[in-house]
């Protein structure tokens, strides 16, 4: 009997033995690597997930620095514009503006300045003429809450209104208008907004106004017109 029972036990434990070389032959098939050209699927990593996720508009807005095409080369707004009823952008300036009229400054109007806009300062030259750029106006103390400057501006050192004018090339006060000795030359018109009213007396030349408003301007705009005798 002694016999019969180590055979029974010994086929018992060869069959236990068969039964687990299979479960651990099986397992060894579930975990063979795939095969080759096979990439292995993964869970995508943080920086992929970061990426792969749609922007958003506050995204893209936060901390963004507005469009180069939206500021001026001065950090103004580009949507503030100087017009005129006389001319538009590039037309010939009538000739009852210039010194074969009656030399008399032309309608101006602008827009809506930024929030913060204390005065307007207004430059007129002609960067055509022959010896240099030639100043044909220059105004500043303009009211924060003015649009424009009927024709005919007076050309008085202070105006009612707190304005003052400054010295053109001719060193007179005032409007000066186009008198070109020859040829066809430009005309720029540009207005400043301005953080300040400014503590120029009147009579300052464009020199003295430009260094003055350095770091004050808040817009600019422009406006060129052409004139030929």
């Amino acid at each position: 009997m002694t016999g019969q029972r180590r055979s029974l036990k010994a086929a018992l434990l060869l069959v236990l033995l068969l039964s687990a070389g299979c479960s651990t032959a099986e397992s060894v098939v579930h975990m063979e690597p795939l095969g080759e050209g096979e990439p292995a699927q993964s869970q995508p990593t943080a920086a992929r997930v970061e990426q792969e996720r749609p922007t958003s508009t506050a995204d893209t807005e936060e901390g963004e620095p507005q469009s180069v095409a939206e500021e001026s080369p001065q950090g103004g707004d580009m949507t503030f514009h100087l017009n005129s009823e006389a001319f538009n952008q590039g037309e010939r300036i009538p000739q009852r503006y210039s010194c074969d009229g009656e030399d008399i400054s032309p309608p101006l109007r602008w827009t809506d300045p930024p929030e913060g806009t204390q005065s307007f300062a207004l430059v007129m030259d002609d960067p055509d003429a022959p010896m240099g750029t030639w100043v044909h106006w220059v105004l500043y103390n303009v009211p924060p809450g003015t649009r424009m400057l009927a024709e005919g501006f007076p050309s008085d050192p202070q105006i009612s209104s707190g304005a003052r004018n400054g010295h053109n090339s001719w060193s007179r006060m005032g409007y000066g208008g186009p008198c070109p000795p020859s040829g066809s030359h430009r005309y720029f018109f540009r207005i400043y907004a301005l953080d300040q009213i400014l503590t120029l007396a009147p009579g300052a030349d464009k020199a003295q106004l430009i260094q003055t408003i350095q770091g004050h301007i808040l817009a600019e705009a422009e406006l060129m017109g052409t004139y030929q005798r």
